[in-house]
């Protein structure tokens, strides 16, 4: 499907833009279901528009400055919709769902359409009523939800869809190919086991002082450690009974003990990003989020990263468990929804829908982030992308076969990752030993259900 009309607006901020990717971002599943495009994804292609009556549609978003696509959306939305004015009204990053919550409660409220950041925030607005229910829209359009590879199910309440994502990231394996050749060591593959995994780090650590290497590197949110045990697609973070975490603690602390990965005090107290960590170049393979290749390619670009030290580097699948499909991952998604308080519904939800289509994928591909529904063409736009790695390896890596949310709705999901952040924390600062901190979790997680 050709855009020009988006090419025309996005041709000149495709590469600037790349450095507005933020954690926070959302996994996306890579095939193309191949359905008929709508009338108005038609619209959008540049080959016709669709005038609208005049209408502004007040639009809550986050760092608008920092984050090229919220203008991009805008400004594909209305040169294929002549009339329509997307007014986006920025709420800031920090704390954003709970001030956009406070903005949605009672009667006051002006907003059309609101930026879904997190599942426990859509949570809190779906409890509030603050946002409507999209099923019947959805039914009528004949939006298919299998483009989005199952995620929608995931954050299905009651029967009902509130939000529609637009936005996915999911985690991959980075790696320097540099030390790799170094080591003479084969590079990671797109279908490697745990034990794969460990042993691969190992064969890459040095410990010798002044020439180290670290064979892997984990930052401290909990998800690069216990999402690992999400994968088999078996159990969630909901779960109540977090045992299955433990041959991953027990991989990365036994990492730690021999050096083949940074401690995790020494990074809570010197703050050290994993951005910093790898572009050091003394890290071998890093488990992270696609929002990370807009900005390993952007601040290579710009001087920012030195190319000697990281600019040879390439992405793998995630590493799985025996038994698990290569290319399961896990990750989160950012979604849009039409709020309860508008006064023009329908104008509210012909701009959830475009922005969740394959109009809206197009314009987040162009700007080098990963949209909800990853078609052929925004693949394409991607891995075409002056920086991303050349190798087959890394462009096969962004083919998903099962793709499980970080954060699957619940109604105290809040609360569960909270009691779960505290307790990996214990554990991997030593105050706990492994066993400790997950009854501590099992305690505290039925408590809350």
């Amino acid at each position: 499907m050709k855009k020009r009309i988006l090419t025309l607006i996005l041709s000149a901020t495709m590469i600037t833009s790349l450095s507005a990717c933020t954690k926070g971002g959302n996994p996306a599943p890579v095939t193309d279901p191949g359905t008929k495009p709508t009338e108005a994804s038609n619209a959008g292609a540049g080959t016709e528009v669709t005038p609208v009556e005049p209408v502004t549609l007040k639009w809550a978003i986050w760092d608008k400055e920092s984050t090229s696509y919220w203008q991009a959306l805008a400004d594909g939305y209305q040169a294929s919709h002549p009339g329509a004015t997307i007014e986006m009204v920025d709420l800031g990053s920090t704390d954003y769902m709970t001030v956009l919550a406070t903005e949605l409660s009672g009667s006051g409220s002006d907003f059309d359409v609101v930026t879904i950041k997190d599942v426990p925030g859509y949570a809190t607005l779906v409890q509030k009523n603050a946002i409507a229910p999209l099923d019947d829209r959805i039914k009528a359009d004949g939006v298919d939800l299998s483009k989005y590879a199952g995620v929608t199910d995931q954050v299905t309440v009651n029967g009902s869809l509130y939000e529609l994502p637009f936005r996915n990231d999911f985690w991959v394996l980075f790696y320097n190919k540099d030390l790799f050749d170094a080591a003479g060591v084969a590079y990671p593959t797109n279908d490697m086991t745990f034990e794969q995994y460990d042993k691969l780090a190992r064969e890459m650590t040095k410990t010798d002082f002044g020439e180290q290497v670290y064979g892997a590197h984990y930052h401290t949110w909990r998800s690069a450690v216990q999402l690992f045990g999400v994968l088999d697609g078996k159990h969630t973070i909901l779960d109540g009974s977090y045992e299955f975490f433990k041959p991953y603690y027990e991989m990365v602390l036994n990492q730690e003990k021999d050096g083949v990965c940074r401690k995790y005090t020494d990074l809570k107290t010197e703050g050290l990003h994993y951005s910093a960590a790898f572009s050091g170049g003394d890290v071998a393979m890093l488990n992270m989020g696609s929002w990370f290749i807009a900005t390993m390619i952007s601040n290579l670009q710009s001087g920012e990263y030195d190319s000697s030290l990281c600019g040879n580097w390439g992405i793998v699948k995630y590493p799985h468990a025996d038994g698990v499909p290569a290319g399961s991952t896990l990750g989160t998604i950012t979604g849009i929804s039409v709020t309860t308080a508008t006064d023009t519904p329908d104008a509210a939800w012909d701009f959830v829908k475009w922005v969740s289509g394959e109009e809206g994928a197009a314009v987040m591909a162009s700007t080098g982030n990963f949209p909800a529904i990853m078609t052929d063409e925004a693949l394409g736009l991607i891995t075409g992308l002056d920086g991303f790695p050349t190798d087959d390896a890394s462009k096969e890596a962004l083919n998903v076969s099962n793709l499980y949310l970080e954060v699957p709705y619940a109604e105290n999901v809040s609360e569960i990752n909270s009691a779960l952040d505290s307790y990996h924390g214990s554990i991997m600062s030593g105050e706990m030993s492994i066993d400790e901190g997950i009854k501590a979790m099992n305690e505290a997680v039925s408590a809350i259900k």
